[in-house]
């Protein structure tokens, strides 16, 4: 079971995830930083001075002055600012990894590594139109002889 296990986490698509989730870790925390402390700063400036990551709404009776004060006495609130900046967070690294896809796509196609599409195994009957194997001489369907 050692011996299967250790050919299991030494196959290159096992090490590839790992290090895919461990970079993907590192670039969520560099995105979340970009966003609460780039992003979201300037644009709470030109929106009134509003920071967006203690925007709440408090369901509590009782009145807190900050989000902090809320959590910290344990009063239910909904985080919706929180919710702003995590919502940018996912835009900013959707985005990334669909230029990052992209540009790979673009580079299998310059170095000529995509591969051909496989032969067809399929045909349509031209006369019924129903799918039979591509080295079918009758079709199942309405028996007609096909062509060679």
């Amino acid at each position: 079971m050692l011996k299967e296990f250790r050919e299991f986490a030494l196959k290159g698509n096992v090490v590839d995830l790992a290090v895919g989730v461990i970079i993907g870790a590192a670039f969520g925390k560099i995105t979340s930083s970009l966003v609460s402390d780039v992003i979201m700063p300037p644009l709470g400036f030109l929106l009134g001075r509003v920071d967006f990551s203690s925007l709440f709404i408090n369901l509590a009776p009782t009145d807190y002055a900050s989000l902090a004060d809320a959590k910290a006495a344990g009063a239910p609130v909904i985080a919706y600012g929180a919710f702003i900046n995590t919502i940018l967070d996912f835009t900013i690294v959707a985005f990334a990894v669909f230029l990052l896809v992209r540009q790979m796509n673009k580079l299998k196609t310059v170095l000529g590594r995509n591969e051909p599409p496989p032969a067809p195994s399929e045909k349509s009957c031209p006369k019924c139109l129903s799918t039979i194997p591509i080295a079918a001489t009758k079709c199942r369907a309405c028996t007609a002889d096909l062509p060679a």
